[in-house]
């Protein structure tokens, strides 16, 4: 358990309190950060796992365990920088994800010891500095397998991972990032659908659980002009399949730089009846894989954006440090946050493409044809296993 003495309660007032008053910012890239110590081998292993069975290089969330110094130091550079909210490094700390390297028995104490060391960097900084608030966000990567999508292009229907196997998973990574005392979460990067609601459902299991709540931020990843997710999602879909979670912030990160991020966040700020976050790519990929945005290129778009009055909190993802994250905060400090619009109550759907049905909406036809207690023919497709022909009554 955390030694913090704060109150999480008294920390999601003063949250509130501030997303009123002004824009937050969120902290950058820990990856990009991790880069620059150019760790060997040896330097991810440490004296615990020396004599490890495999490579195990590239594992950054166990730096949290054999590295807690770097982690420490990465945090307190983006609080210095002006993070309101750094996020803990667990991108990859599930179960899931872990078995890349055979260590998914390292799930709680991976969380735990992050969480922690997020604690501990921010109850410091906040000492020294006793007119900063700041937050520590527990942080839910997407994993590395998709529920909705199949791997194999030949068998459309295998899936790798199921909706049980996430949920299982992002439970146990949930309570070890309570246990260590994280002050909201932070579901991220999501590019399937399916696996942010494994999370968000994990989490509302949490908070039935304990008996309390904490917020909860949501981040989902548009990876090119197409205006879709990963898996196909429109914005506008992805927002009605979650809206329901009532979170804290819903927005965009990863994949886009902030020049191409614009359209969405435009259109996120308008839809979206809670705050909004903003943590683009430092610029799209050069042919290196690098990103080379600099930190007056990123923030003059984002500082735009805030005038545009899309933004509650902002912040960078991959490639960005906290020199980004000083001059975006430097920049957006005196405007105005986004105002919560009203959105005008209805029933809205989604598939890959949203519905909405408004008053006055056209004569809606349900297909009640593929519904065995209600059509005969096809509960004896159904039973008869004759899928093509089902189909074609669909």
């Amino acid at each position: 358990m955390t030694n913090s003495t704060h109150s999480q309660a008294e920390f999601s007032t003063r949250l509130s309190q501030l997303l009123k008053e002004r824009i937050l910012i969120l902290d950058g890239a820990m990856g990009t950060m991790i880069q620059d110590y150019q760790l060997d081998e040896a330097g991810y292993r440490g004296e615990r796992f020396a004599d490890y069975n495999r490579d195990i290089k590239g594992n950054n969330d166990l730096l949290s365990i054999t590295q807690p110094k770097i982690i420490g130091d990465i945090h307190t550079s983006y609080l210095a920088a002006g993070a309101d909210i750094i996020e803990t490094n667990t991108f990859n700390s599930t179960r899931i994800s872990q078995a890349d390297y055979g260590m998914e028995d390292l799930t709680k104490e991976l969380n735990l010891a992050s969480a922690e060391v997020a604690r501990r960097a921010t109850d410091a900084f906040m000492a020294a500095n006793p007119d900063r608030t700041c937050f520590v966000a527990g942080a839910l990567g997407p994993t590395n397998r998709t529920a909705s999508m199949s791997p194999d292009v030949n068998n459309p229907g295998y899936r790798a991972v199921t909706f049980d196997d996430l949920r299982l998973a992002y439970i146990e990574q949930a309570e070890a990032l309570l246990d260590g005392g994280v002050d909201l979460f932070l579901v991220e990067t999501i590019f399937d659908t399916l696996n942010a609601k494994a999370a968000l459902f994990a989490l509302e299991e949490l908070f039935e659980k304990r008996g309390m709540r904490i917020p909860v931020m949501i981040s989902v990843t548009i990876t090119d002009a197409s205006g879709r997710t990963l898996s196909g999602q429109t914005l506008e879909a992805f927002w009605n399949s979650v809206s329901h979670t009532k979170p804290l912030s819903v927005g965009i990160n990863c994949a886009l730089g902030p020049k191409e991020m614009r359209p969405y966040m435009e259109e996120l700020s308008r839809i979206a009846d809670c705050y909004v976050s903003c943590y683009p790519n430092a610029g799209l990929p050069n042919a290196f894989g690098g990103y080379d945005e600099t930190p007056e290129q990123m923030s003059v778009v984002l500082e735009d954006f805030a005038k545009e009055g899309w933004l509650n909190i902002v912040g960078g993802c991959c490639g960005s440090k906290p020199e980004h994250i000083h001059v975006i905060a430097e920049a957006v400090k005196k405007l105005p946050p986004r105002q919560i619009p009203e959105i005008t109550p209805a029933l809205r759907l989604s598939g890959l493409e949203p519905l909405t049905i408004l008053e006055g909406s056209p004569f809606m036809l349900v297909g009640e044809r593929t519904n065995v207690t209600g059509s005969p023919k096809f509960s004896k497709l159904i039973i008869a296993e004759d899928y093509e022909a089902a189909l074609a009554v669909a």
